[in-house]
């Protein structure tokens, strides 16, 4: 009797470079492939957010379409279930007498708590995890992880110095073990509102290979460097972001991509700066991992708290794109109708809510994580430290000038007024300077 094998599908929502697929198809096992939807992902939590907004709860139900569809052309299902996590993971590995769980590794700790949950509740399963959420193994970083470097500078000096072989896992053609069943619980079908033709990108490694081949295919990569900090316009980024954060696509098949494009067309400041993107991401992740709970604490890496507090008024006013800041309402505006905003402009809001509006940094943080559709668990908060100056940055924190951002870059206010930035401002401001709006 073979091996019965549940691989619990997380971010890693791929079949290319997905190591777990890779090692199963060379083992003899009946496959069961299952995917949660959490109903705590659409509730309210901490910071009065809830961890998935309508625009990234939309690109993971087309991510989830696209590789349920392509899972079936190679003979397999992906069961998508919905309720609580352990409960319903616990009662299958009963059911189908699974022996041994395979999962991605998590950076979050949340994910971790989950993980750690189920294995103390099927003591007689083997738990089997795959980090392949990072670009480098943890064996393959140049020192110990407690021995991380405290800032991104010298981390990044240390990995390019050691030169360490990127390498992509293939899956043999076609090749995966068979299902243990067949028939998927809950087919996924896509409504008019979960398959949006207006939204700018669209869920799924399908999608994710399709927008990789079309970046790489022109002269956008070799410009990346004079165009990343616009506010608007599509192709001014690389949008990778998207996918990467449900694991539509790995950060080594992008990585891979950028060498190969330099390889046949040109390398440049700007190809060397999307790499050079990859390794911020890269650090926040081993960062993560050697943070814990501080990821998330008032506090963060520092000693002393930062002078601010939280005023309900202010922060739904930041929210919803209506304070005293033209430029922080349009980019608010952007990211509520989207689900994204350029890393310019996370910057300029992030400092806004910080230093203007004297506000905790973690409900904007919270609230990044709701309406993101890129949300990642180690950027987004190891990046709202950084800004609050409570992270890695050597130099304290971060503190935008709000009209020089304006001035830089939208200095005639197409960007303001393509998302109605100047929208009641003017109402709420003196409502807002009732109670000393810090202007």
């Amino acid at each position: 009797m073979s091996k019965r094998i549940l691989y619990w599908l997380q971010n890693d929502l791929r079949i290319d470079d997905n190591p777990i697929f890779s090692d199963l198809a060379s083992q003899q096992c009946a496959l069961d492939i299952v995917f949660v939807i959490n109903p705590h992902w659409f509730k309210s939590n901490n910071y009065q957010q809830k961890p998935y907004g309508v625009h990234k709860q939309q690109f993971l139900m087309q991510s989830l379409y696209e590789l349920q569809q392509a899972l079936t052309e190679h003979g397999q299902t992906l069961h998508v279930l919905e309720g609580e996590p352990i409960a319903l993971l616990k009662a299958r590995i009963n059911d189908l007498n699974i022996d041994e769980v395979v999962f991605s590794k998590q950076i979050g700790l949340y994910e971790q708590r989950q993980i750690s949950l189920l294995k103390a509740h099927s003591p007689n399963t083997k738990f089997t995890g795959v980090l392949q959420d990072t670009l480098f193994k943890q064996s393959d970083l140049p020192f110990d992880l407690n021995e991380l470097p405290k800032s991104f500078t010298p981390f990044r000096k240390k990995v390019e110095a050691a030169n360490i072989p990127i390498t992509l896992s293939m899956l043999p053609e076609g090749l995966l073990p068979q299902p243990i069943t067949l028939c998927a619980a809950k087919p996924i079908e896509l409504t008019e509102h979960t398959d949006d033709n207006n939204a700018i990108m669209h869920g799924g490694f399908k999608s994710a290979q399709a927008h990789l081949a079309q970046y790489f295919s022109g002269l956008l990569p070799s410009t990346y460097k004079i165009t990343r900090n616009e506010l608007d316009g599509f192709n001014n980024t690389t949008k990778f972001s998207t996918w990467l954060a449900f694991g539509c696509v790995s950060a080594r098949q992008v990585y891979k991509a950028v060498e190969e494009y330099e390889h046949k067309h040109i390398a440049n400041e700007s190809t060397y700066w999307i790499k050079f993107e990859l390794l911020w991401r890269e650090y926040f992740k081993w960062h993560a991992l050697n943070a814990g709970n501080s990821l998330f604490s008032f506090k963060g890496q520092k000693q002393t708290k930062p002078l601010t507090t939280f005023m309900p008024n202010r922060f739904a006013a930041w929210c919803n794109g209506s304070t005293p800041f033209p430029l922080v309402n349009a980019i608010m505006n952007e990211l509520n109708a989207t689900g994204y905003i350029s890393n310019r402009a996370r910057q300029v809001a992030a400092s806004c809510l910080v230093n203007e509006l004297g506000l905790d940094w973690r409900y904007g943080a919270a609230y990044f994580e709701q309406q993101l559709i890129d949300y990642d668990v180690a950027a987004n908060w190891g990046n709202w430290q950084y800004i609050a100056g409570v992270g890695v940055d050597p130099r304290g924190g971060r503190h935008f000038n709000i009209q020089k951002q304006t001035a830089q870059f939208d200095p005639h206010g197409i960007y303001t007024n393509k998302w109605q930035g100047n929208k009641n401002t003017s109402a709420q401001l003196d409502n807002l300077n009732e109670v000393d709006w810090p202007i």
